[in-house]
């Protein structure tokens, strides 16, 4: 019996994770895995993410019964191992003896034959015990927190210290659940046509223009292809409504493109200088925003550290290059790659951008910083770091735009007070109901 199609491209891929740093998402919506079926796909995705969410509840789980260490163990039968101990803890469904079959011929065929009698048993001790993923635990300590919802020590004493107890379990929770997939439609006919493909939608969480994928792969119609639907976390489209009516307008770290079009859309008469430090990734921008604002897009292959314009802007975007924390439930791998001392180098290279940016910003103009970190040194630490190097900025507070678009009916929940911490935006995962995201609104006199 061969392996199925699903649990050779979800191992390839968790291979590929560990060995190249590569993304998992990424991957998963790459064009080795076009040819599955919706059904293998589903599966394959289920397997990765799973995986990944839940890999150091899982070693734990294989370390309790194996009979070598984990440390000493291939990548590829440690990778097996995973796959087989996750099937039987949530994939209930599944017939353990199946997940531990295919695990098995996972390990032959990556060439680790005498590793197969040894995967075999474990996974069987595995099975024997019953365990789940269970995520109802109550935890009293960061420990336990930790240990039961699948993250690092550092990382849940870091938010236990900056956001107390109940909202690090409410980030971790968030981070181990598959999140909600928001879309901001570009154009009045696309919820209709949306619907009328079968797609099930809900309205958005945060802001009225959104909408929520209930049911149904958005990707496969049309109008996601054509551009007139864009699949973009409700945390990310309220930063890019943040920035406000420009005419000369800076996006600072363009790529994917997501808040670039948000740009375009909100401001339709403006000329917008899109920049994206490498080239491939400038390339693909040039692509995805071909003949989607008219012309009006400019695409520059650029370092924002060191911009090369003398032109000055009058609404700029610098949605920084940071560690992610904020988008754990849809970018887990992080979680396992990132170190504390990281964020030390994140910093400096924050603060030389939004140093570059401010000084394109003409008077009067404004900037808004922005990151998907969770983590103060890439949030509030880079804002008061150039505060404090340039006089002629000052903070803009963001409850003032937020209440503006609460009261234009843009935002809808929650309040204002409920979405910032002091002057600057501040989401929270599982506490509210999108990714992480911070923002900072700057102003030059």
């Amino acid at each position: 019996m061969s392996i199925s199609p699903a649990r050779t491209l979800a191992f390839d891929i968790l291979m590929r994770v560990e060995r190249e740093s590569s993304y998992a998402a990424e991957l998963l919506h790459a064009e080795s895995a076009a040819h599955l079926s919706r059904q293998d796909h589903a599966l394959a995705t289920e397997l990765v993410m799973g995986v990944v969410r839940w890999r150091s509840r899982l070693d734990h789980y294989i370390g309790q019964v194996s009979s070598q260490k984990l440390a000493k163990l291939d990548l590829e039968v440690l990778t097996a191992l995973r796959m087989g101990a996750y099937q039987i803890a949530a994939l209930t469904r599944i017939p353990a003896r199946a997940s531990i079959y295919e695990s098995v011929e996972l390990v032959k065929r990556a060439r680790k034959r005498s590793s197969a009698s040894f995967v075999n048993a474990v996974l069987r001790r595995v099975a024997e015990r019953k365990i789940a993923l269970a995520m109802n635990e109550i935890a009293h300590s960061s420990e336990e927190l930790a240990a039961s919802l699948a993250h690092p020590q550092w990382l849940v004493n870091r938010w236990i210290r900056e956001y107390g107890l109940t909202a690090a379990r409410s980030i971790c929770e968030f981070g181990q659940q598959v999140p909600a997939t928001a879309i901001r439609l570009r154009t009045p006919e696309a919820e209709a046509t949306l619907i009328a493909e079968g797609i099930e939608l809900a309205p958005g969480a945060i802001l009225g223009s959104a909408r929520r994928v209930q049911r149904g792969d958005v990707t496969a119609i049309a109008a996601f292809r054509n551009g007139e639907v864009t699949i973009q976390d409700e945390g990310s489209q309220l930063v890019a409504a943040l920035v406000g009516q420009g005419t000369r307008m800076l996006d600072c770290c363009a790529a994917p493109g997501g808040k670039t079009r948000a740009l375009a859309d909100r401001n339709p008469a403006a000329k917008i200088v899109a920049v994206e430090l490498h080239p491939h990734r400038a390339r693909l921008l040039r692509h995805l925003q071909a003949g989607s604002a008219s012309g009006r897009i400019q695409i520059a292959s650029a370092d924002a550290r060191d911009l090369p314009f003398v032109v000055q802007f009058d609404r700029i975007l610098a949605d920084v290059p940071c560690s992610g924390t904020g988008t754990l439930a849809r970018n887990p791998e992080i979680k396992w790659r990132l170190q504390e001392s990281d964020l030390a180098d994140l910093h400096e290279r924050q603060c030389a951008i939004l140093r570059s940016a401010a000084s394109h910003l003409e008077p009067g103009g404004r900037l808004v910083y922005s990151s998907c970190s969770l983590e103060p040194e890439e949030n509030e630490r880079v804002v008061e770091t150039i505060l404090q190097e340039n006089n002629a900025l000052r903070i803009h507070d963001c409850r003032i735009e937020l209440e503006r678009l609460l009261t234009s009916g843009e935002l809808i929940s929650p309040t204002p007070k409920d979405l910032t911490r002091g002057p600057f935006l501040r989401t929270l995962p599982g506490v509210h109901p999108c990714d992480g995201f911070f923002a900072a609104i700057v102003e030059k006199s």
